[in-house]
């Protein structure tokens, strides 16, 4: 018996696949099975090797309806969305998008039909590609601009104590003092005694960012 599953990647665990389901549903479709990725990169990690897309693969068979939000679900870029998407054709599934309900049919026989199918996946994948592009510049330029707007909320927290402070606690270390006769005697807070102890090489380095 066929099937419609609707696939949904997540970016954050804050984040669920509730309102893409509803949005689905909206749409005219009727789910019987959900797969979701929760916290899985779209840009690094291909769909196969995902957890929720490993299933997916497993799942899917002839007949069968895989719904998703936009192709760009289905892959990294360009190729790995061709791929994916070429795949599930192959085993006679239909891909439908919720945006603009578009469908790929792998049922299809026609060479007129596949023909314009193919063409489309190609440009589908090409343009999810470009956007991601286009995504990831603009964050890059965002980011830029913040930096040089606020370069302090990019410095991180700046540290409690000063370079001296550092070196004095640094030597108490060394010379086998516990953390709180350190803090008692320097005068620097018990935790940032024991960050220091952890990491001298983070805590040197937080102290340049701020040119302490």
């Amino acid at each position: 018996m066929s099937k419609t599953i609707l696939y949904v990647r997540v970016s954050t665990t804050e984040q669920t696949s509730d309102h893409q389901l509803e949005h689905a549903r909206k749409a005219g479709f009727q789910i019987d099975h959900v797969v979701t990725d929760h916290g899985t990169s779209g840009v690094t990690t291909k769909l196969a090797e995902r957890e929720g897309g490993k299933r997916l693969f497993d799942m899917l068979r002839e007949g069968d309806t895989l719904v998703v939000r936009w192709v760009d679900r289905l892959g990294r870029n360009y190729q790995d969305v061709t791929d994916t998407v070429r795949e599930f054709i192959n085993r006679g599934v239909r891909i439908k998008t919720v945006i603009n309900n578009m469908e790929f049919d792998g049922t299809t026989t026609e060479p007129a039909k596949k023909a314009t199918r193919d063409a489309l996946i190609g440009f589908m994948a090409a343009m999810a590609e470009a956007q991601a592009e286009a995504n990831k510049e603009a964050q890059r330029a965002g980011i830029a601009h913040h930096k040089a707007a606020s370069p302090e909320k990019f410095k991180g927290r700046k540290p409690t104590f000063d370079r001296a402070k550092f070196m004095e606690v640094k030597a108490m270390l060394d010379a086998g003092q516990g953390h709180s006769a350190i803090s008692k005697a320097t005068g620097v807070n018990r935790n940032a005694v024991i960050r220091i102890a952890q990491d001298p090489a983070k805590a040197e380095a937080a102290l340049a960012k701020w040119a302490m």
